[in-house]
């Protein structure tokens, strides 16, 4: 491979997008325009009178935006920005905006289903109709006007449009254990065919689902599931509907496939299996009569994702990568954003000896561009990059001037510029792209988790084409973050004692956990409870975690790869002092100990400040969620 200079020949984001940007007219597009611009929140009638609103809209529609004074009051600017929008609308898009008009009317307005002898306030009216235009852009059908629903059963004896109850039952539980069992078969997530050829066949017996939508991938080796999750927020707060799969899931195996930031429910899983499994067991014969195996259940059920997105519809996807990259069965799709999270030493005994082995697998989601530019990256595949090892930046620069992918790098065209501890979370101020975000609040701990935020805050940058002068709209960008969720990622489980749980699997995540668990917490005393797979280094995990336990209960958890207790117990002996191990034959002993321990009276009979930590793998959070009595999210 070509040497090539980590700085001078890479395509640097912010040069590229201070050109002028061919497809700033797009519309819906938070990136592409100002605060009072922003077409989505317009038409939700903040601080407005909706009625009013509606009306001025009538007024520019029945005109095709021409008219100089509709009837309705209205700011000047919030009007002329109205006009501006509207005069720029094809006919598609008026008769859209029509039909969503006659429908306000139809619910609201005069001759409406409004019963006169239990008629609503005014203010009651305008706050319906505002949540009825709140979603406009993404949750509203355009075609009816009517709310877009999510992932339900549909009664087709009854409305076309109304959904039934959507509970799981015992039935659907039962259904998709079966489904469950029977993916089992396959050759689990720890035995693979590093190449994507079933893949590809696959997705061309069932017409492509993966080109169906835009796709932000996201690899990497740590912070995968936290930023995957952070950028679905953001999209979503932008108005986009989201389909995000991720893996290895905590609880159940819906949480893989998610659609508007929740998993599919059950019945849903088993309908999507059942629907491509024909397919599916098609390239399993041509595969064998190829001397190959029969599709893994890693590429079934990425299969199972892209469908279902495809199925829904949504407007953006967002792929975690199992493992690796170059070959991983997300790679089928073509990532608009790719997405390189930090990379450690991990699965070396598929993806390489050293880092920089490691790298250049991982490196291959970030492909060259085809075709025509699409309107969300108009200069091509954007390669987003958290902080990295310089062994590890140096690969993955020399892959995207190979591709000739336009790169952002954390440190240089973007980075969190400052950082506080909040109650519940932390506050952040980071420099975008496009701009600087001050008084971001997220709901997660730890300095890794704001690192993390910035790379999931570029990316959508990136997505949108966001440069100077085009910035995101700030307000979804607060609220998408204040709603980012990551369970098990330093999650609190309980108070009194604090009970905490977090899935870090290696000994870089152990790292990131202890400066989290030291800088974010003022515990008087930290009990440890550990359970790790037996693929892991236990030992480096164990290291970096004893610094900050007084004390470390070793346990096993559901995994059948799980290490054992006595083999787990013999290495925290060669970590900590002999005083400080302790074991328990599960997970829920284990747990019980620390809490009886965390719970102890000091001599004033106040308790001690102590707290619980569970962690060392992503099975061990998941069997403790759920002993917690947590749901799958």
């Amino acid at each position: 491979m070509t040497d090539h200079s980590e700085h001078q020949d890479a395509r640097n984001y912010r040069d590229v997008f201070s050109e002028l940007d061919p497809h700033h007219e797009l519309r819906n597009n938070p990136a592409m325009l100002g605060d009072e611009e922003a077409y989505r929140n317009l038409l939700a009638g903040d601080d407005h009178n909706v009625e009013e609103l509606a009306a001025a809209a009538e007024k520019l529609l029945a005109s095709r935006g021409t008219v100089d004074t509709p009837e309705a009051e209205l700011d000047p600017h919030m009007l002329e920005t109205l006009k501006a929008l509207l005069a720029d609308f094809d006919d598609q898009q008026m008769d859209s905006l029509e039909r969503a008009l006659a429908a306000y009317h139809d619910a609201y307005g005069e001759g409406g289903a409004v019963d006169d002898d239990d008629s609503m306030s005014a203010a009651e009216t305008a706050a319906e109709a505002r949540d009825f235009f709140s979603d406009y852009s993404g949750r509203i059908d355009i075609d009816t006007g009517e709310d877009a629903p999510d992932l339900g059963v549909y009664d087709d004896t009854a409305h076309p449009k109304e959904v039934l109850d959507d509970t799981p039952t015992a039935e659907d539980y039962a259904a998709l254990a079966a489904v469950e069992a029977e993916l089992n078969t396959r050759w689990g997530e720890r035995k693979i065919a590093p190449d994507l050829d079933r893949m590809r066949k696959l997705m061309d017996m069932l017409g492509h689902p993966e080109q169906a939508t835009p796709v932000i991938q996201v690899g990497g080796t740590n912070g995968k599931s936290s930023t995957a999750r952070m950028i679905d927020s953001l999209l979503r707060a932008m108005g986009q509907r989201v389909g995000r799969t991720t893996s290895p899931h905590l609880q159940s195996p819906t949480e893989r496939i998610s659609v508007d930031g929740k998993p599919i429910t059950p019945r849903r899983y088993v309908d999507v299996w059942e629907d491509i499994k024909p397919f599916v067991e098609m390239v399993d014969a041509w595969s064998e009569e190829q001397g190959g195996p029969r599709m893994t259940k890693f590429e079934v059920l990425t299969a199972m994702a892209y469908s279902c997105f495809a199925d829904t519809p949504v407007d953006v996807v967002v792929a975690e990568v199992g493992m690796g990259g170059r070959w991983d069965a997300t790679n089928v799709a073509r990532a608009e954003v790719a997405v390189i999270c930090p990379i450690a030493l991990d699965h070396m005994d598929y993806l390489g000896g050293d880092i920089e082995q490691i790298a250049k697998e991982k490196a291959g989601i970030i492909k060259p561009t085809e075709g025509a530019n699409t309107a969300h990256n108009p200069h091509g595949t954007v390669a987003v990059i958290a902080h990295q090892d310089p062994k590890v930046l140096h690969v993955l620069l020399e892959h995207a001037v190979d591709v000739d992918a336009v790169v952002a790098r954390q440190g240089m065209e973007f980075e969190v510029s400052r950082q506080s501890s909040a109650v519940g979370g932390q506050l952040l101020s980071i420099q975008g792209l496009a701009a600087s975000y001050e008084d971001i609040f997220i709901p997660l701990f730890g300095d890794h988790q704001a690192e993390n935020a910035a790379v999931a805050l570029a990316a959508v940058e990136a997505f949108y084409g966001a440069h100077t002068g085009r910035p995101l709209y700030e307000k979804a960008v607060h609220s998408g973050f204040a709603a980012a969720q990551s369970p098990g990622r330093l999650e609190r489980v309980r108070n009194a004692p604090t009970v905490l749980l977090d899935a870090a699997h290696n000994p870089h995540g152990a790292k990131a956990l202890a400066r989290s668990l030291d800088k974010d917490f003022d515990f008087t005393r930290l009990v440890g409870v550990v359970a790790i797979l037996e693929d892991k280094d236990a030992r480096g995990i164990l290291e970096a975690l004893e610094p900050v336990l007084d004390k470390v209960i070793v346990t096993t958890n559901s995994s059948n790869r799980a290490m054992s207790v006595a083999d787990l117990t013999e290495l925290a002996l060669q970590v900590f002092e002999e005083r400080k191990v302790d074991s328990a034959p599960t997970l829920a002993d284990a747990i019980e100990l620390a809490t009886v321990d965390a719970e102890n009276i000091d001599d004033q009979g106040v308790m001690t400040g102590a707290g619980v930590v569970i962690t060392g793998s992503v099975v061990t959070a998941g069997d403790a969620r759920a002993l917690f009595k947590k749901e799958p999210a």
